[in-house]
């Protein structure tokens, strides 16, 4: 079970790095102007969000729901763990909503303002804080 919780943390790791990333890429993206920067972020943006976000997201879906099924019992019981998993699933929404404007800046890149997406890229920086305190403090009520 130990190497399913280490890859579990490997995978959260890569998904975090891309819905922290791919955001900021949206700011760029939507500062610039000249074709061959479009063309670029359009690029890296669709690698980012194919090749590490979404198999990273799946990896830690996967494992996750691996470790969860395991142990059952002791983690349904505490609240910690259906705030954890609430929290989770709003990470799910926000890769959702990173497909769609990766999509709607692919088809105009003014979609929505670089601030729109600077204050985009600070909420998975909350959930993490928040996943991590729930799951390494385990607090109390």
């Amino acid at each position: 079970m130990l190497w399913v919780k280490a890859l579990h943390i490997v995978f959260v790791v890569c998904w975090f790095a891309g819905l922290f990333y791919l955001p900021r890429l949206f700011v760029y993206h939507s500062m610039s102007s000249d074709e061959i920067s479009l063309a670029r972020f359009e690029i890296m943006e669709r690698k980012l969000f194919w090749a590490i976000m979404t198999p990273s997201a799946f990896g830690t879906i996967i494992l996750g729901s691996w470790l969860l099924l395991a142990n059952w019992s002791y983690f349904m019981a505490w609240w910690w763990m259906h705030l954890k998993l609430a929290l989770v699933a709003l990470l799910i929404v926000q890769h959702a909503y990173c497909w769609w404007y990766m999509i709607k800046l692919r088809e105009e890149p003014k979609y929505k303002g670089h601030i729109f997406f600077r204050v985009f890229n600070e909420l998975p920086v909350l959930h993490l804080v928040l996943i991590v305190v729930l799951i390494v403090v385990k607090p109390s009520l």
